[in-house]
Order: C-alpha cells, then sequence, then structure tokens
C-alpha cells in the first residue's frame, strides 16, 4: 500500500479512536449525572478528552446529550428537594415532647415554598400544609404571619389564599375547637372557644389544645339527659380512639386530664353515684362551662363535627333554645327569641380526625352507635 494511502488510513483509525473514546466518556458522564454528581477529577477529564475531539457533526449531538444529562440531574436534585420539604411538613410531636423543644429553634414551616411532586393535585394540598403550620404555630406560640402562609401556598396560589385558609381554619375548629382571628392585616391568632389556661392547652407550657375534647364531652353530656356516667364517657371517647390510661398524641393520659384537671378547672362535675356498690360516677357540666357556654354552642360545634346543622337533632335543638331563651330573659335582654333562633350552617369540606359520633336520624344517635361498634 502506497505511504499516502496508509497515512490516510492511520489518521481515519486516529479520529474514530478519539470519537470513540469521547462518546463512551461522554456515556459516562450522562449515567454519573442521573445518580449524583461527577466528581471534579473525573469531569474534567471528561472535558479534555471532549476538547480534543475535532470539531465535527458528532461533536453537536454531543452537547446536546450532555444538555440533556444536566437537565436530568437538575430535575431530579429539585425531587429530592422537595420530598424533604414535604417531610419537614408533616405532622407534630407529641405535647411531652413538644415541652423539652427548643424555643429558638427553625420553624421547617419558613421553607421559601413548597414544592409539590408531579402528579399531586397542588391545590388540594394546601389547606392541609396550613393546617400544619398553625397548629405549629399554636404549640411554639409564636406569631402566625399572613406573608409565611403566602409562602407555604406558593404564589400560584395568591389569589386563592382566602379560600385555601378558610379550609384551614375549618379543619382545626372541627378537631381543636378553636377559632382562627385577623388580629391585622398581617397577623393572626388561634383562640381557644373556652377560656382554658394557657389558651385550651390546660396545662402550663406548649402543646395542643384540649379544647376540643371538652367540647365533645359537654356534648356527650348534653345528649344524655345533662348527666352522663363514666362507663358512657368513655365509650364515647373510644370512638375517638381516646382510652383510659393509655397516653394520647394530643391529651396525653386522658383519665387525669378529664376526672382531675378538667374537674379542678370547674369544668366538669365528677360525682359518684349514689348508692352504688360497687362505686360508679358520673359527670356534668361545671360552673366554668355553664358561664362559657350554652347548649346551643355545643350542639353547633357538634353539629360542624358531623357535617351537619343544629336542626338535625330536634328535640336537643329545642331544649338549647329554651335554654337560650331562659338566659337571654334573664340577662333582660329584647328579641331573644329571634337572636336565639339564628342558625350557623356548616360548610365543612375537610376530614376530621374523629369519626361521625352522631346521626339525626337515630332517636339517641350515641346510644345506636356505641352498640353497633361494640357488636363490630
Amino acid at each position: 500500500m502506497p505511504r499516502r494511502h496508509k497515512s490516510k488510513f492511520k489518521a481515519r483509525e486516529r479520529r474514530r479512536q478519539a470519537r470513540g473514546e469521547a462518546q463512551g466518556c461522554e456515556d459516562a458522564q450522562a449515567k454519573a449525572a442521573a445518580e449524583a454528581e461527577p466528581t471534579p477529577s473525573s469531569a474534567a477529564q471528561c472535558e479534555d478528552t471532549t476538547q480534543s475531539v475535532p470539531t465535527t457533526g458528532s461533536s453537536g449531538a454531543s452537547q446536546r446529550r450532555r444538555r440533556r444529562a444536566k437537565t436530568a440531574a437538575a430535575t431530579s436534585a429539585a425531587a429530592t428537594s422537595a420530598a424533604a420539604t414535604s417531610a419537614a411538613l408533616s405532622g407534630t410531636k407529641s405535647d411531652e415532647e413538644s415541652n423539652n423543644q427548643d424555643e429558638e429553634r427553625v420553624s421547617p414551616y419558613e421553607a421559601p415554598f413548597y414544592g409539590e411532586r408531579p402528579g399531586e393535585d397542588s391545590l388540594s394540598r394546601k389547606p392541609g400544609l396550613l393546617e400544619q403550620y398553625l397548629l405549629y404555630k399554636y404549640k411554639m406560640k409564636q406569631p402566625i404571619l399572613k406573608q409565611d402562609m403566602l409562602k407555604i401556598i406558593g404564589p400560584n396560589y395568591e389569589d386563592r389564599f382566602p379560600e385555601i385558609l378558610k379550609k384551614a381554619a375549618e379543619r382545626i375548629e372541627i378537631v381543636f375547637a378553636v377559632d382562627l382571628q385577623e388580629i391585622d392585616s398581617t397577623r393572626y391568632d388561634l383562640v381557644s372557644k373556652l377560656k382554658l389556661p394557657n389558651n385550651g392547652r390546660v396545662r402550663a407550657g406548649r402543646g395542643l389544645p384540649k379544647t376540643g375534647l371538652l367540647m365533645n364531652i359537654l356534648g356527650m353530656i348534653f345528649m344524655k339527659g345533662n348527666c352522663a356516667a363514666e362507663e358512657d364517657i368513655w365509650k364515647f371517647l373510644g370512638l375517638m380512639r381516646v382510652y383510659p390510661g393509655r397516653k394520647h398524641f394530643i391529651y396525653g393520659e386522658p383519665r387525669k386530664l378529664i376526672t382531675k384537671d378538667l374537674v379542678r378547672l370547674q369544668y366538669l362535675e365528677y360525682r359518684q353515684v349514689a348508692n352504688s356498690d360497687p362505686p360508679r360516677h358520673e359527670f356534668l357540666w361545671g360552673p366554668n362551662a355553664l358561664a362559657e357556654t350554652t347548649k346551643m354552642k355545643v350542639l353547633q360545634f357538634l353539629s360542624k363535627v358531623n357535617d351537619t346543622i343544629p336542626t338535625a337533632f330536634p328535640s336537643y335543638y329545642e331544649e338549647a333554645l329554651r335554654e337560650e331563651e331562659e338566659r337571654a330573659q334573664a340577662r333582660g335582654a329584647t328579641g331573644a327569641g329571634a337572636t336565639a333562633r339564628v342558625i350557623v350552617p356548616s360548610s365543612v369540606m375537610a376530614r376530621s380526625i374523629f369519626p361521625p359520633l352522631l346521626r339525626p336520624e337515630a332517636s339517641n344517635p350515641l346510644d345506636k352507635i356505641i352498640q353497633r361498634r361494640s357488636k363490630n
């Protein structure tokens, strides 16, 4: 073979070999970018090898492959960041654990905004995120700021903020019996429906409110003829997965809370049934419960929990109306009848963590549900 042909043949072989090495390096770089960031040494080696390749038609394709690899790596990193943010925003700890936390720690809800995973319904998740933020700020006794809530829902949903906040507030109300109140245009606060110590926490320190449990017990007493046997109270609370002697993640040890703390605070009266052998006990409304709430307010709360309206319970509603009128007459108020008959319809759209405890079609709804649950 003539020398010039041999030289051309060797030149072609060298170019093919260089292109093969560059292609192998680029494939390795793309694979590494999808799994993790490449080390500086390997990236430099790949770049040096790539730069040594002559500019041909294949170099444009190589650059496109490198861009795709970098895009895949960035997408993977964004998904990882979103998953970490979601984990940070989920759940709250028990009261006992929260009392040992440091006041100065940074809130996980102060992230710029929440990033959703692909395929998730973003709007349906926003009330839950705001609910977690509100409860966290309540536990930590920190101010609830509108600007923080706007960061959580994200800039794309700022025009839906009132709707999202309303749903989050309704969820908290039907579970914890606390109301979201607007202090000014920039701040909000969660306020207990009853004047329990420490804004519904009962004990000193941080934690979640106990008002929801108390309101349910007051409703049970009301629907049991204003006096409920202790065994009926525990059957009722068992439907909410609250059991005596078993620590609850919100209420702590419920027996002490109900028979000691709430009795000492005069929201419940706990007395022995006369001539009972062995001794049995019963619950009544305490003086502070009679002073701070009414049967109508308790009935409205229970109606929201069960996604209905007070008139769905005719006999209890009539009794609550009579009490409203009697209280109005005692205060010497005028127009008591019209005021007492104002009904606040329920617009609860979120599920409560409590099961539906009352059904309007039942003449004695609590007894029927307890019997049905006990059979199962």
